[in-house]
């Protein structure tokens, strides 16, 4: 079942390593089946160059497994969390990317001193408190730090992206470590001014309305 969005799924998953976001096993992707609700997510402990199709597990709502012979990512219980409570998201994205992370190691959100963060997050990107993994407290976590934005770093963990879709949620991965690549580089050198809010809200009604085909 759901052959396409698996498919879809171990593509995008290999974009994580692709981008330098994982490490070995580390991080996931999962999407929604919006006309079943069903959730599809990459299988737990598994290496990315390993990855088919038939390694993905489907779940309902609620965490039974409906289809998939390897158990589900230790984070599966939060991102159903996150599908049960938001149901605009379509795909949830988990990471360990570097320079994001030292950001969450010490609990600091990125701070908006980029044009580039304007329009991708419409602010800064938050940073949330500390959860343990393997049940829903991360999810929650995320649910109560996010706010607007498509990511957000977990203290002393990492990244979690969301998106309308797959793709959308692993675009916004993807951008969070290159926005804290920059503004940690930034660090090194000075103290960047953060862009003020008028304009970030400016840049980000233009990118998200007008930008692109």
């Amino acid at each position: 079942m759901l052959e396409q969005l698996k498919e879809d799924l171990v593509r995008l998953n290999l974009e994580l390593p692709r981008n330098n976001l994982v490490a070995w096993t580390s991080g996931n992707v999962s999407g929604r089946d919006r006309e079943g609700g069903f959730v599809v997510i990459k299988p737990s402990g598994v290496r990315y160059e390993a990855l088919r199709p038939e390694h993905m597990v489907v779940l309902d709502p609620q965490g039974k497994v409906v289809e998939g012979k390897l158990k589900p990512s230790s984070d599966t219980s939060s991102h159903l969390h996150i599908y049960r409570a938001r149901p605009d998201v379509g795909g949830v994205v988990h990471t360990h990317s570097r320079y994001a992370t030292a950001f969450a190691t010490i609990g600091k959100p990125i701070p908006c001193v980029l044009t580039a963060m304007a329009d991708e997050f419409g602010g800064p990107i938050p940073c949330g408190g500390f959860a343990l993994i393997g049940g829903e407290e991360i999810g929650k976590v995320v649910l109560d730090s996010i706010g607007d934005s498509p990511a957000v770093l977990l203290k002393n963990h990492g990244v979690f992206a969301i998106g309308p879709d797959p793709e959308a949620a692993v675009k916004a991965a993807v951008m969070t470590e290159d926005a804290a690549a920059t503004v940690w580089m930034a660090l090194q050198i000075g103290r960047p001014e953060e862009i003020p809010a008028a304009d970030v809200a400016r840049l980000h009604e233009r990118y998200t309305k007008v930008y692109g085909q």
